[in-house]
């Protein structure tokens, strides 16, 4: 079972104290995480006024810095229409990368998604599908790429744990009939991602957890950082096991 910490997410700069910004602060905080347990780093790369970019050089130092912080451990990177709004522009930058990330998160209900994702499995990249909603997962069956990606992260978006937990269980319906047996991640946010990351602990599934899911603790603190979110979820991993 993997843990995946998403160091930043969409969050913006100042949102919490130990939010990594740079990619000097991410790199520090990619070290630390994987310290606490985390077998995968997932990033927003952000430009120097701190916001997200998905320019190619914005990205190829940020992963040359992740990758000397923490080699062998596999770096995701976001694809997400927040980073850039344009769906035809975010294309022109991705197919422009040069230095490629070992991983790309991709969401189906984004226009231009299914574009983008078979632009990177083209290039060797894995995919992972970013499934916030039943449509999205028949965006995802009817795109015919599930062959060549590698993963789904199922994402409900919902403000309740129980409403979100059923909106992942009619997505995954959805993916169970249309027999798509890619493995799937399930993650919660802000209020959901304690209780979603327990539902996800119990079904077997890899977790996901930073300051892009969540700014506290389990027991509804303010977290210290990253690497305190990920000590949290290896315990509860082990409680579960």
């Amino acid at each position: 079972m993997r843990i995946v910490a998403c160091l930043n997410g969409s969050r913006r700069p100042g949102t919490h104290p130990a939010l990594p910004v740079s990619a000097e602060q991410v790199a520090v905080d990619a070290r630390a995480a994987v310290a606490a347990g985390a077998d995968t780093i997932h990033v927003h790369p952000r430009d120097s006024s701190g916001t997200e970019a998905l320019e190619p050089q914005v990205l190829a130092p940020l992963l040359d810095l992740l990758r000397a912080a923490v080699p062998g451990v596999p770096i995701s990177v976001t694809t997400a229409l927040s980073a850039e709004p344009d769906p035809w522009r975010r294309y022109d930058m991705v197919q422009r990368w040069g230095a490629l990330p070992d991983s790309v998160t991709v969401n189906l209900h984004e226009p231009g998604s299914v574009e983008v994702a078979r632009l990177l499995i083209d290039r060797q990249v894995g995919v992972a599908a970013g499934v916030w909603t039943v449509d999205a997962a028949r965006i995802l069956v009817a795109s015919g790429l599930t062959d060549g990606m590698t993963a789904i992260l199922v994402e409900p978006a919902q403000t309740t744990a129980e409403d979100a937990l059923a909106n992942a269980a009619a997505i995954d319906a959805v993916l169970d009939r249309a027999g798509v047996g890619l493995p799937r991640m399930l993650h919660g946010a802000d209020n959901t991602a304690w209780p979603v990351l327990d539902a996800a602990l119990e079904a077997g599934r890899d977790i996901r957890i930073g300051l892009a899911d969540t700014l506290r603790s389990p027991d509804g603190t303010e977290a210290r950082d990253n690497a305190a979110l990920v000590t949290a979820a290896v315990s509860r991993m082990s409680a579960a096991a």
